[in-house]
């Protein structure tokens, strides 16, 4: 072995693993094992829309493993053959998939629901939907606390719409119009595609530049369509995809050098739920680095500032009561969002629970601001990393929390190395340390 042999740099363990087969060897766990999950929802779930998404999902995901099994098997006998796992085939794979296990377990449920089905959509939809029909007759998406109060007791809970103003646009077309294209999980989807096709051109590779993994990108949008937790969403409830796309964008405008629309498609997520704001932060930071800050908060927390605007001048007690107090568990009634997760077991079982589990999500909290402060992200791949691992404590330790926002963490940290893009200048300093990450 030559001595550049020895010293040159070694892919890290997960490159290594997703190059396996072409990264065939990678589909093929993904979607098998995505089969399994969705045939045991459709045995066990005790979800209707759960059960339902998965024994469609189930077949969609066999399909998709099928036809990567095939693909191993000419790549074998054929391996110059354009099925042979060539990244143009993966991709052909992976969007059938997402149409087989979101948008065709969506459309199903959103035509069944039109016909006069009930349980073909999850609480949200109908909380999103409500809130649009408000928004288009009192100009606000929110009902104050002596308006929930007055509702069933039953009924109290649905009267909560813990989303930021954006969020009633999706509503509106069920405001306007009754049909199965007008069900909020359709308009989900459509801005999540949006987002993402958006994404996908900013990161596509660039000839003579690539990117040092052409196949990162299919991994990174793997996991914002096909993954279980992303497709299970977006078909059964779907408000936290659209948020999650707009942050997969804004982190590519951030990684091909575009302050201001990243701060601009941040912002926009932050319209619509809080989970964008920490991300926004983490952006501004990486755009003071960058001399752009200020670009990137005119959007990133400008627009959050003007939707909220509108619906405080109308009715501010209604948007602290379903903004602040309902989700910090101060409302009429709780929040069913309870995961068995360290911080709600903590809170459930220990002396003191609330208190000693707020305590460690804000030592955690405390903790990245220190990593923050000290060593500002000065690249994406660099702040979706944060942001993984951030978001991840934030869901682990809060003391009510969803299984489904596992997503946001998920994604980030598989469209991490999507973002890793040679053709952008990025600071010496951060990319030797970024080499130092790809190499452990």
């Amino acid at each position: 072995m030559s001595n550049a042999d020895a010293t040159a740099p070694r892919p890290a363990w997960w490159h290594r693993l997703d190059a396996t087969g072409g990264g065939l060897g990678l589909d093929l766990g993904i979607y098998a094992s995505s089969a399994a999950f969705a045939a045991l929802t459709a045995a066990t779930s005790t979800l209707v829309t759960h059960r339902h998404w998965g024994s469609l999902a189930a077949v969609g995901y066999l399909t998709a493993t099928l036809l990567v099994t095939c693909q191993l098997l000419v790549r074998r006998r054929r391996p110059d053959s354009a099925l042979a796992g060539g990244v143009p085939a993966r991709w052909l794979v992976a969007s059938l998939a997402w149409s087989t296990v979101a948008l065709l377990p969506l459309t199903w449920q959103s035509i069944q629901r039109a016909a006069g089905r009930t349980d073909r959509a999850q609480e949200e939809v109908l909380v999103v939907e409500d809130s649009g029909r408000r928004l288009l007759e009192t100009g606000t998406p929110y009902l104050g606390p002596d308006a929930i109060a007055a509702l069933p007791a039953g009924e109290q809970l649905l009267g909560y719409t813990p989303y930021q103003p954006g969020m009633a646009l999706f509503g509106l077309p069920r405001a306007l119009h009754d049909t199965w294209w007008t069900d909020a999980r359709v308009w989900f989807a459509v801005g999540t595609a949006l987002a993402l096709v958006l994404a996908a051109r900013l990161l596509r590779p660039t000839p003579g530049l690539p990117a040092r993994n052409p196949a990162t990108l299919l991994r990174g949008m793997q996991a914002a369509t096909v993954f279980p937790v992303c497709a299970l969403t977006l078909a059964t409830g779907g408000d936290d995809l659209p948020v999650l796309a707009l942050c997969l964008l804004a982190l590519a405008c951030a990684g091909t050098a575009r302050p201001g629309w990243a701060g601009i498609a941040v912002g926009v997520a932050g319209a619509l739920k809080l989970f964008a704001w920490p991300v926004a932060l983490v952006l501004v930071i990486w755009g003071l680095t960058r001399r752009a800050g200020l670009r990137v908060a005119a959007g990133a927390f400008g627009l959050p500032a003007l939707a909220l605007l509108p619906v405080l001048l109308v009715d501010h007690e209604a948007l602290v009561e379903n903004v602040l107090r309902f989700p910090l568990g101060h409302g009429l009634v709780a929040s069913p969002a309870q995961s068995p997760f360290p911080g709600y077991l903590i809170a459930a079982n220990v002396p003191a629970g609330r208190a000693v589990a707020a305590a460690l999500l804000v030592a955690a909290g405390l903790a990245i601001a220190v990593r923050l402060a000290r060593r500002p992200p000065r690249t994406a791949e660099t702040i979706s990393l944060i942001c993984a691992y951030g978001l991840l404590a934030a869901i682990l330790l809060m003391p009510t929390t969803r299984f489904g926002y596992l997503l946001y963490p998920i994604a980030f940290l598989v469209w991490a190395p999507a973002l890793d893009l040679p053709r952008i200048g990025q600071p010496a300093g951060e990319e030797a340390r970024q080499g130092v990450h790809l190499r452990a």
